[in-house]
């Protein structure tokens, strides 16, 4: 694989270190070495330290699926330990379906980029069944638009180009670090290359389960953390004006949502509403800017603070959209439209209005390829892995973490306890954690038992905003 520059994509880190990027061909179908090809785009960042303190490659991925993996060599490493910097060339790369590796396009996904877009939450017989067809739409504009490559954009499909990744670049191991979905991408290629695996860092844990069975989990763990946020907004009454009870802002949330949903500011609807909602609370410094937004709107009738600063049909996310559905649904069978419809009645029954955003994988109901068998995950020949989990990240819930260990022997559990975020290692700024992985990914050993570290507990209001 040769190197050179990288697109305007990828930001050039802190000098000395360097960028680079190059691409690697590889099958689009394993069975059918001698057919169509996909090229990946791949980034290096060598490490900094000497030779006598490298210790080889460190693949990273940011999730998804769906998510962009060329910058990333450059924004992950930056947060990491000088010890790991020192130690790694950090690799990131865009897996198969994404950023510049062949990016999945479904076109108009059954009107999913409509702005505003239909209320996500149907209520009704007649609701749930446009629900279905714009799923079922979507699934259409998938087959049409990803063509032969629908069964080809798979989990299992990237953890072999993984390993293509690591024999072009001449490494006998591959080290990894994978957060969240990246963390189920870890897992898989611990099934399909275990003599392969080098040091394991799976942070953000999603557990090994079909999507569709982890969506449902996730939007129930969504439903916990939101009433941690009322009560949480609550107690700070006299910095965000909502009221001095969880009911109250409750109340205030609903009638955002609910005026939002019969008068649309600018394309901004009951959808895009509870999309930012979703995104907040996966992060603990998030919560002040959308009690914030929701202030500001019942206050001046101005949804402007609940504005993503992207727009949500941009190319990027438009790429992301598409590889997502077309990953969970290539990766195991998906439900039947009946489970989908009774599922949407039972996640309404525990409350009438939940947050179904990240319900991605309802689309494999309908989809055109449908395949047998399962994404395999994790493998006794395998080295110990370390797994690293927020006590109460709602993204993916801890007992993911717990499930998964079960498939990697002898692994260990690092848990941030009284966290309630999503990203964990280099990202919390946590040292317990931090200095906890950076060892195990320079010495090679696990820790005795599993880590224990305290986190910071819920967030203070933070500054007063006009």
């Amino acid at each position: 694989m040769r190197f050179g520059d990288c697109p305007d994509s990828v930001p050039e880190p802190p000098a000395p270190d360097r960028v680079e990027c190059g691409t690697l061909d590889v099958p689009l179908d394993r069975a059918d070495p001698d057919g169509r090809r996909i090229r990946l785009a791949v980034s290096r960042v060598p490490a900094s330290g000497t030779p006598a303190e490298r210790r080889g490659i460190l693949l990273v991925n940011p999730g998804g699926p769906g998510g962009s993996g060329l910058p990333y060599a450059v924004t992950k490493r930056a947060k990491l330990p000088a010890s790991v910097r020192r130690a790694y060339d950090v690799i990131g790369f865009d897996p198969r379906g994404t950023g510049r590796s062949g990016p999945a396009d479904c076109g108009a996904m059954g009107g999913l980029f409509e702005q505003p877009a239909a209320d996500p939450v149907p209520v009704g017989e007649r609701a749930e069944r446009a629900y279905l067809d714009s799923l079922d739409r979507l699934a259409a504009d998938c087959a049409r638009g990803v063509g032969e490559a629908l069964p080809h954009l798979s989990t299992t499909a990237t953890a072999h180009d993984m390993d293509a990744v690591r024999a072009a670049l001449g490494e006998p191991r591959t080290s990894f670090l994978g957060v969240s979905y990246g963390s189920y991408l870890g897992a898989a290629y611990a099934a399909e290359f275990p003599h392969r695996v080098g040091r394991m860092v799976l942070d953000s844990v999603v557990g090994p389960w079909d999507w569709y069975d982890f969506d449902v989990r996730q939007s129930r763990q969504l439903l916990r953390q939101r009433a941690v946020f009322f009560t949480w907004a609550a107690r700070h009454a006299s910095r965000f004006d909502l009221g001095s009870t969880p009911a109250d802002v409750r109340a205030a949330y609903e009638r955002t949502r609910r005026n939002l949903a019969a008068r649309p500011q600018q394309g901004f609807g009951a959808a895009e509403f509870d999309r930012a909602v979703y995104r907040a609370l996966g992060r603990t410094e998030r919560w002040a800017p959308l009690a914030d937004g929701i202030r500001a709107y019942l206050r001046d009738g101005d949804a402007a603070g609940l504005r993503p600063a992207e727009p949500f049909d941009n190319p990027a996310s438009r790429t992301f959209e598409a590889a997502n559905r077309t990953v969970k649904c290539a990766d195991g069978p998906g439900p039947s439209a009946a489970r989908v419809r009774a599922d949407l009645r039972r996640i309404r029954h525990a409350d009438p209005l939940p947050v179904l955003t990240g319900m991605e994988a309802s689309a494999c109901a309908f989809w055109r390829h449908r395949p047998e068998e399962r994404t395999r995950l994790g493998s006794p020949a395998a080295p110990p892995v370390l797994l690293v989990a927020s006590e109460h990240d709602p993204v993916t819930p801890i007992e993911g973490a717990h499930r998964l260990r079960h498939r990697l022997p002898g692994s260990r559990l690092v848990t941030l306890h009284d966290d309630y975020s999503h990203g964990v290692f280099a990202s919390r700024g946590n040292a317990c954690v931090d200095e906890a992985t950076a060892a195990y990914l320079v010495d090679g050993q696990t820790p005795a038992a599993d880590v224990h570290c305290t986190g910071p507990g819920l967030p203070g209001p933070g500054p007063s905003t006009p």
